[in-house]
């Protein structure tokens, strides 16, 4: 595959999935995009340039969470992580509306309240990726990942039982 072909086919794979995560660490919309072009931009060089092309998604997401620390630390304007969440079904009657929101607001809560890397294991994993991928992109090792995960989901598990 050419170059070009093959980043126009990576951009429309992990476009959204990126953009996702790149959002998570707080960038307005705007700089999550111009992240993702410099992601892209440094893919097409990446392929050009001839270099290993195992595991090329799991080196975008590494590009992308460098970037967007890079972007973070430049002073690009923060966003609430609040704005990301999905809104409610309007299916369910008021009450069972009224229980959900409050279900998402304590979970919301409890993801803003996670340390910044269990935030960062727990939207990859999320996104699919797997434990090795994540390590390699939030620059731990395998066991961190795990206890990391392991963590979050129990405190995620907690507003359950609420």
């Amino acid at each position: 595959m050419q170059p070009v072909s093959e980043t126009a086919w990576w951009f429309e794979e992990l476009r959204v999935p990126l953009l996702r995560y790149v959002r998570s660490f707080g960038l307005r919309p705007q700089d999550g995009e111009e992240v993702l072009q410099d992601v892209y931009v440094a893919l097409f060089e990446h392929l050009r340039g001839g270099k290993p092309q195992d595991n090329l998604r799991g080196w975008l997401y590494r590009v992308a969470h460098n970037l967007g620390l890079r972007r973070r630390r430049e002073g690009a304007a923060l966003v609430d992580i609040e704005g990301l969440a999905p809104k409610a079904d309007p299916a369910p009657n008021p009450e069972q509306r009224a229980a959900g929101l409050q279900r998402n607001a304590r979970l919301r809560a409890v993801f803003k309240a996670l340390p910044e890397q269990d935030r960062r294991c727990l939207t990859l994993r999320a996104e699919g990726m797997r434990y090795r991928e994540i390590a390699r992109v939030v620059g731990i090792s395998l066991g961190g990942v795990a206890q990391s995960l392991s963590r979050s989901l129990e405190k995620l598990a907690r507003v359950e039982e609420l």
